[in-house]
């Protein structure tokens, strides 16, 4: 294919290099990674190369020495077929999933009926079974077994051979050396009418292995959907405004700097910009982290994603296309992703560093035995039984069995795992950091009262404001029991007014209504008034800490970790709440790559970090952390970069993974050294051939519960929790007085 064919998705990054993403096939593990940007970069004229092993997203930029044709060649030299991303092109992964979904269900299916065949023979073996009808079982297994495991085994397979090609060495090579291995051999004892044969054993690893790979497979699958769904804040179209005074749909990818659009009441804003003409209410929360919606006029910027609330707006384009605020946060969240996709876990990390030790004792045992003078067949078996005592199968549980007790425990807790590595990583952190809207404080805003007022005027109040399109008069009216008044009149920029029982109303600015600033109210607080005759109440709006916060916050800083409040919010609203849990370090006003190289600041000082957030600003930094968390109502994009989400309006959650994730690496060391000791006892037995392949393989079963067992013990856990961990919610002390019933 000509490059040619490739300059609809060639662009230029930041330096004005020829820059292009591409989707790439057959990267089956994070050895990947390294292979392919090593193998790029070695092509002259390319200038960098970024793998996301999650989304299997390469970015590839070059100078003028190479071409689009020139990189895809160059990987499909290396093994790898690429096409080019395209966001609204035909997710081509759906079928891989269906494929490996098939390739489970075979397998599965398959282990199943050779099994039943295996426990006749087990059986008959020590009973009265006979020499033919033992054979006659052993070809049946093989006749399921044989086809069923070339098509079952096909994930592994062909990412061995293509491995093999590349002259390297990945963890599907020794898994597919294994399994052949075992049919191998059980066709030569079948043949040479031996009573074992392990077609069972094969396909039970197969139907295992498959497991985990689809679902691996499942979870990036929907990260990358999520991922997707960036656009949709923008919308897909706007209203561009031509010289005649007319509008234009257009795609918000065909805005430029300069254009003119309009913003409906109720649409999100396509595009970065300046208020040209009009006024209305914003929200931002899930772009910038603002609390509240914030009034714009003229001059007034907005940002692409943000929704227009109550009047039409005439906007400026400052930044279109790929170049908005939302675009941004995409590209930091796509490197943040590439650099956490170096990470190896420790089951990987131990499996390929034991697997060719395996299989090197195996075939130095049959070279041993065949210089003693042993027959071809027994230096084989022997081989056969060593590979089987030293199967991984107790080291790889390990690590999962632990892992699936423990994400068991922390779901009764209230937290839903994602990543399979998110307890190792937990379990090693030093630094927590928080946003602070939405994940210290509850996501609406509530009301306040000070002490002593008048609260008999709240619901005529509430009922005053759903005749109001002012965004405090929208939380306020969220709540009202009755209907809106009639005759109601608006006073602009200054609030609305009716006649209530005969009695003039208003409600409004303090100014309006004729109030003063009483105290007892937060001074974060957004103040709004309500007068009928010569009674007035003065409501505080403002935001209201999580119910166990404060105790959560206390039981994590005993636990030895630093604590920090990174937030896109105002200062003056992030201070109050960082005094209130004593969190020294808070930092407010920051953009999304703000707390990116905030993150990356901490991390070279050496700190582990995990992220709490919720907002779409907070997803780059989610992936950037080492661990991250999210409430259950956070952002979609969100919830998509954190390891684990926790339910509920309280963070007791996330002190419980803290905890549960020492634990459970507690049970991993535990589990480790079982697995140990048992190679330490049972390899030289195998390989003096004292141990026949079908004690091997009930020994290796042996230590598989043992650490199951071991592994289990941690299933009802006595976590410390806050005394309030599961409270009702309750405003932090500091508000003032609790509101009357029916307020929030």
């Amino acid at each position: 294919m000509q490059a040619a064919d490739y300059s609809h998705f060639v662009g230029r990054d930041a330096a004005g290099h020829a820059q292009m993403n591409l989707v790439v096939e057959n990267v089956a593990d994070a050895t990947s990674i390294s292979e392919i940007e090593r193998g790029l970069a070695a092509l002259p004229g390319v200038v960098r190369a970024r793998l996301n092993y999650t989304t299997h997203r390469l970015t590839v930029a070059w100078s003028e020495e190479a071409s689009a044709g020139a990189v895809v060649e160059r990987l499909s030299a290396l093994g790898y077929r690429a096409h080019p991303f395209a966001p609204r092109a035909v997710d081509e992964e759906a079928e891989r999933a269906r494929w490996l979904l098939r390739c489970l269900g075979v397998a599965g299916f398959a282990a199943m009926n050779v099994m039943l065949l295996s426990v006749s023979v087990w059986a008959g073996n020590v009973s009265d079974i006979t020499p033919e009808t033992r054979d006659l079982f052993h070809w049946l297994s093989a006749l399921i077994a044989l086809p069923a495991a070339a098509y079952a085994g096909q994930p592994f397979f062909l990412s061995a051979l293509a491995a093999l090609r590349r002259h390297t060495l990945n963890m599907d090579v020794p898994i597919s050396l294994g399994v052949l291995l075992a049919l191998g051999m059980s066709v030569v004892e079948t043949a040479l009418h031996a009573e074992h044969a392990y077609f069972d054993s094969a396909l039970m690893l197969l139907f295992f292995l498959l497991c985990g790979r689809y679902f691996d497979h499942a979870a990036r699958r929907k990260a990358r959907a999520e991922a997707a769904n960036v656009a949709a804040l923008r919308g897909e179209f706007a209203l561009r405004l031509d010289p005649a005074g007319g509008t234009i749909r257009v795609p918000v990818q065909a805005l430029a700097a300069g254009d003119l659009i309009l913003v409906p009441a109720g649409e999100r804003i396509g595009a970065d910009g300046v208020v040209a003409a009009g006024a209305s209410s914003v929200s931002e929360p899930v772009v910038t982290g603002e609390t509240l919606p914030r009034l714009v006029e003229a001059g007034a910027p907005v940002h692409a994603g943000g929704l227009n609330g109550t009047g039409a707006l005439t906007v400026r384009v400052t930044a279109g296309g790929a170049d908005t605020l939302l675009d941004d946060v995409q590209r930091l969240l796509d490197a943040a992703l590439t650099g956490r996709s170096t990470y190896v876990r420790l089951a990987d990390r131990i499996a390929a560093a034991y697997a060719p030790v395996v299989h090197l004792t195996a075939l130095l045992s049959a070279a041993g035995w065949l210089m003693l003078g042993a027959s071809l067949h027994d230096a084989a078996m022997i081989a056969v039984a060593v590979l089987i005592i030293t199967c991984p199968c107790a080291l790889a549980l390990a690590v999962p069995a632990v892992q699936v007790v423990a994400t068991g425990a922390l779901f009764r807790a209230g937290l839903l795992v994602r990543a399979p590595d998110v307890l190792e990583r937990l379990a090693g952190i030093d630094t927590v950091v928080f946003d602070k809207t939405g994940t210290l404080t509850l996501p609406e805003p509530a009301v306040r009262l000070a002490p002593g007022a008048d609260a008999a005027l709240l619901p005529l109040a509430l009922r005053l404001a759903l005749s109001s399109r002012h965004p405090l008069a929208s939380v306020l009216a969220r709540d009202a029991a009755d209907g809106p008044f009639p005759d109601v009149t608006e006073s602009p920029g200054a609030g609305i007014s009716a006649e209530v029982d005969g009695v003039p109303a208003r409600l409004g600015s303090l100014a309006f209504c004729g109030l003063a600033l009483p105290s007892g109210l937060p001074a974060t607080a957004s103040l709004i008034g309500v007068r009928h005759g010569a009674r007035g109440l003065v409501i505080g709006i403002d935001q209201v800490l999580r119910a166990d916060a404060v105790e959560v916050i206390a039981a994590l800083r005993a636990r030895g970790l630093n604590l920090v409040i990174l937030s896109g919010d105002r200062p003056e609203a992030v201070a109050p709440i960082a005094a209130a849990l004593g969190i020294a370090d808070a930092r407010a006003g920051l953009q999304p790559g703000d707390k990116i190289a905030a993150l990356a600041a901490m991390k070279a000082q050496g700190r582990r970090v995990l992220m709490v957030g919720d907002g779409l600003n907070d997803a780059p930094s989610l992936a950037a952390a080492d661990v991250s968390l999210s409430p259950v109502d956070a952002a979609a994009l969100t919830k998509a970069q954190a390891d684990a989400e926790f339910l509920g309006s309280g963070l007791a959650p996330v002190l419980a993974a803290v905890d549960g994730a020492r634990r459970a690496m507690r049970r991993v060391r535990e589990n480790l050294g079982l697995a140990l000791a048992y190679n330490l006892v049972a390899v030289p037995l195998a390989i003096g051939g004292y141990v026949t392949p079908l004690v091997a393989a009930l020994a290796m079963s042996g230590s598989s519960i043992l650490v199951t067992l071991n592994a289990l013990r941690m299933a009802n856990p006595k976590s410390a929790k806050p005394k309030s961990a599961h409270p009702e919610p309750t405003r932090p002390a500091h508000t003032g007085e609790k509101p009357p019933e029916g307020t929030r």
